[in-house]
């Protein structure tokens, strides 16, 4: 029992200085996720090309921030009152509160299977990201380790797959279907969309107008 209390013990405190040294590393060194080590651990094929925010087309930023994290810009890594919405509401919210900086600390530090547990260490790393980082590092890193079909990780090998194109060459429709793609993307194509995420993705065009991305701007 002393030693199951000692290593907890010693995994408490190494583990958050060596997420601390990675997300550091990570502000200019190109990451990759858990899936993908997952992946190459095993002996699987991972499709990525990391290619910097410059180079994807500004529709595509601007898709996924209205699907996924509307107030990407004004939170600080976590949307406080989509959470509690979560927390309070018996039925369930129309949306879930992942935004995109837990999204990213899930992807880069954690477990892909869902859990209170992991959901709990999801919100300090997501402060802690968002801290260090800028919004554009944030949503950069984001296209590049979202997976967008078995092996497929990142905007550009994601363009290139289901399009055919570079990431800078998508257009408004297919960055949309892209962002549409994401909560399952395993089971849903933006190559060959479906009714229903043809309908996802106009839905998310029409959200698009009225999201604010200025956080990604430079200069």
């Amino acid at each position: 029992m002393r030693r199951l209390v000692r290593l907890l013990l010693v995994v408490a405190l190494v583990y958050p200085a060596f997420v601390l040294a990675l997300a550091l590393a990570y502000i200019v060194v190109p990451p990759v996720s858990t899936l993908m080590l997952a992946r190459w651990l095993s002996g699987e094929s991972v499709a990525r090309s990391y290619v910097s925010l410059a180079q994807i087309s500004p529709q595509l930023p601007a898709a996924v921030i209205a699907s996924e994290d509307a107030r990407f810009c004004q939170h600080g890594g976590v949307d406080w009152s989509a959470l509690h919405e979560v927390i309070t509401d018996e039925e369930g919210p129309s949306r879930g509160a992942s935004t995109i900086p837990m999204q990213v600390a899930k992807n880069l530090f954690l477990w892909p299977s869902r859990s209170y547990v992991r959901k709990a260490l999801e919100i300090p790393l997501a402060i802690v990201l968002d801290l260090l980082w800028s919004k554009r590092r944030m949503i950069e890193v984001y296209l590049n380790v979202a997976e967008w079909g078995e092996g497929t990780f990142g905007a550009e090998a994601a363009a290139r797959r289901h399009f055919g194109k570079g990431a800078r060459e998508l257009s408004r429709r297919e960055a949309a279907l892209l962002a549409a793609a994401l909560p399952n993307p395993l089971l849903r194509n933006p190559g060959r969309p479906s009714g229903r995420l043809r309908g996802l993705a106009g839905r998310i065009q029409v959200r698009m107008e009225g999201t604010p991305t200025d956080c990604l701007r430079q200069g």
